[in-house]
């Protein structure tokens, strides 16, 4: 047998690529490699502009030509950093000299010594994880959620008359409506899009163990910290006064958490419309050309609910594992770190094509009123809570003498299927005043649903 061609080892490279491929631009090595000479870059010019060390300012069109050696980052650097890194064996050092290549190139060898001056590979590659997560997060997968949010909010208005038999485990309980149902997913994940929307990306930029050691040899006289601060609020990142040789990473405890809880309601959503899928309650879209099933041509299967199901569950078992493994560092510093961040934008891709699969399965399903309709009009027994709560009402108020009305209708209707006939009967026999017999008359399954279709309107209190 002869090999293969190369291929991707991961789906996400592979079958899913065109779902996921624009978190590459930020997730990838490539995208870090990118950030991490944006990062040696400005702070060549941060330092230069500060005249430390009796260095100049770096002239306007140096300056945009070594911006621009960063925002073009492409395969040509690609493939020269991988030749560096063959002989130095370690991938920060290989872009310091990238960049000094391109100082020598502007004429600008006279500041070669200040290319990653001070600066422990940390210092880099933290500025570096925090600007491609941020970008990635705020780019590509946050655009995606709020899409997929916006598609349940709109089905919630859509669908918040539609009564429809509830299932409390998995038996019919007292009705609801599919909008009130879509609004209470929209209002979960409203509030956790609020709390990652809020994390602080975080940064530090302060020598070998945190302590400006360095630093404060070659300058004394530098408020060092203040001008950390100053060059780290520079690259749109909020500074960390207080690590070791690494930032702590909590700040990507918090995103990785808040974004695993996420998945976990979309799960949770997955396997409910899945769920009313199997019951009938909405039919599945065919679309042209699809085949459900290799010998059952009358099949569709809901495949989009299905695949985000288990893109959801990797990407949270992935998202987990990162925060259980960031929030350690031995001692000062090791690189245990090293590896692991480097999974993150697999875990954000497995979520992000969760996300493609449920905006697509959204636009494959309808509404079935025929089948709420139904189901509800086989199952009057379950306005046996409205009864025996009316009448607890009634004796409250002196207008009756029923003992034990609960214990009455759990007789009348557990375990037992009765029609609309053997309850109106039931309530007219009943001793209760006449206006709540009344009300008790005109209900219906149907009708029964209580303030579900106003309360689609809470959605704005979400946040």
């Amino acid at each position: 047998m002869s090999p293969l061609p190369v291929q991707p080892l991961s789906p996400l490279d592979g079958r899913y690529r065109p779902a996921v491929s624009a978190l590459g631009e930020h997730l990838s090595e490539a995208g870090l490699n990118r950030a991490r000479v944006h990062v040696e870059v400005e702070w060549l010019i941060f330092l230069t502009g500060k005249s430390l060390f009796g260095s100049s300012p770096i002239g306007a069109d140096q300056v945009a030509a070594l911006r621009a050696f960063a925002t073009d980052f492409g395969q040509e650097q690609i493939d020269e950093l991988a030749r560096l890194e063959a002989t130095t064996r370690h991938d920060v050092k290989a872009v310091e000299y990238l960049v000094r290549a391109k100082l020598d190139e502007l004429d600008l060898n006279s500041i070669a010594e200040l290319t990653h001056f001070a600066a422990t590979s940390e210092d880099i590659n933290n500025l570096s994880y925090a600007l491609t997560i941020s970008d990635a997060v705020r780019e590509v997968w946050l655009p995606k959620f709020r899409i997929v949010l916006d598609a349940l909010r709109a089905q919630s208005e859509l669908m918040r008359d539609n009564a429809m038999l509830a299932h409390t485990h998995g038996q019919p309980a007292t009705p609801t409506t599919m909008g009130k149902e879509f609004a209470v997913f929209v209002y979960r994940l409203d509030r956790i899009l609020t709390r990652i929307e809020g994390i602080s990306y975080l940064g530090k930029f302060s020598g070998a163990t945190g302590t400006f050691a360095a630093h404060l040899a070659a300058d004394p006289d530098q408020n060092w910290p203040a001008l950390s601060k100053e060059f780290v609020e520079s690259l749109g990142l909020d500074w960390n006064p207080l690590t070791t040789q690494i930032e702590s990473h909590d700040w990507q405890v918090e995103l990785y958490q808040a974004t695993s809880h996420a998945n976990r309601v979309l799960h949770n959503l997955c396997t409910d419309v899945w769920s009313y899928i199997s019951m009938g309650y909405f039919r599945q879209i065919p679309q042209a050309g699809a085949t459900g099933s290799s010998t059952m041509p009358h099949k569709i299967n809901p495949i989009r609910f299905e695949n985000a199901e288990a893109n959801l569950e990797l990407s949270s078992a992935l998202l987990e594992s990162l925060a259980q493994t960031l929030v350690t560092s031995r001692l000062q510093r090791d690189l245990t770190d090293s590896t692991t961040q480097r999974n993150v934008g697999v875990a954000y891709g497995h979520s992000l094509l969760a996300l493609d699969n449920i905006e697509r399965g959204l636009r494959e399903i309808a509404l079935n009123p025929v089948a709420l309709d139904a189901d509800l009009d086989t199952n009057w027994e379950i306005l046996g809570e409205a009864i025996q709560t009316v009448i607890r009402a009634e004796v409250t108020a002196g207008r009756s003498t029923i003992s034990d009305p609960y214990a009455i209708l759990k007789e009348l209707t557990r375990g037992k299927r009765i029609n609309s006939t053997d309850l109106s009967e039931f309530i007219a026999g009943l001793d209760i005043g006449a206006d709540a017999k009344a009300r008790l008359q005109a209900l219906t399954p149907a009708t029964y649903v209580g303030l579900a279709s106003s309360l689609v309107d809470y959605l704005g209190d979400s946040k």
